[in-house]
């Protein structure tokens, strides 16, 4: 008896992780289940081999047909619009409302018409199904209207190389200079721990000897500004500071959250 409330526990824990990261990855494990009682054939990785063909046949064939029901699309890439990862893409965090979709292909056609070397590279948008489902770990990535953009790098010449510091994109901070305003120590001073807690978000540093480029920054913001749909952005105080920032749609997100000198969060309608 304990050992079959055991294995529920195991399933539902797996159904719960697979919705958290993908949306549709706990209903695919389901029916993966169900469909691999059907199979005759007995193999050490069936389940397994089972739900990854029905996750990407559901991830591929289904949900970009369905997810415009809902209101949202699937970002449309292009030479100047890349998701940093791949896992994007692929756990369905990679989509929009149909205003934001045309946002981000709007920044991606200015930056191809005045600065090709740049591209904005995506991280995670929302996912493709009910306005309200959490995307963690983020607070507001609910409605098809957030999109996190990388930072710019450039290589020790000053080009411009359109790579990441991590894995996911996410935990490498470009940290306050002295003389800046050092709002993750002020967040941190207040009791709020978890401000820097996308460290442990990396899933590994890659591509050190890059470096942040406050030109290449400056340009992929410039062009997000430049859009009227655009109506708030995140990014940490020093680096609005540093890149001379003064539009009032660029503001600071509160010690509630956490720190955005990893990436640039902007906010459509």
């Amino acid at each position: 008896m304990m050992r079959k409330l055991l294995t529920y526990f195991g399933h539902l824990l797996a159904f719960l992780f697979l919705t958290i990261l993908s949306q549709v990855g706990g209903l695919v494990y389901i029916t993966s289940m169900l469909v691999s009682r059907k199979i005759k054939a007995v193999f050490p990785t069936k389940r397994f081999i089972v739900f990854m063909l029905l996750y990407a046949f559901t991830s591929i064939l289904i949900v970009p047909f369905v997810a415009p029901w809902f209101g949202r699309e699937k970002i449309e890439n292009n030479s100047n619009l890349q998701a940093v990862s791949y896992a994007t893409i692929l756990l369905n965090r990679n989509y929009v409302s149909v205003e934001t979709q045309a946002f981000m292909q709007a920044v991606s056609g200015q930056l191809h018409k005045e600065h090709p070397e740049i591209e904005a590279r995506y991280l995670d948008a929302c996912f493709p199904f009910w306005d309200g489902f959490p995307l963690f770990p983020h607070l507001s990535h609910n409605d098809g209207c957030k999109i996190d953009f990388s930072l710019v790098y450039e290589n020790g010449k000053g080009q411009i190389i359109n790579q990441s510091k991590s894995i996911s994109g996410y935990g490498v901070f470009e940290d306050a200079r002295k003389g800046e305003v050092d709002q993750c120590k002020l967040c941190q001073e207040q009791g709020y721990f978890q401000y820097d807690y996308p460290k442990y978000l990396t899933f590994g540093r890659i591509n050190q000897e890059l470096k942040f480029s406050e030109k290449g920054t400056k340009v992929l913001i410039d062009a997000i500004l430049a859009q009227a749909s655009m109506t708030k952005m995140f990014i940490e105080p020093h680096l609005k500071q540093r890149l001379k920032i003064s539009d009032e749609r660029v503001r600071f997100h509160g010690c509630r959250s956490v720190r955005h000198d990893d990436h640039i969060h902007v906010q459509i309608n």
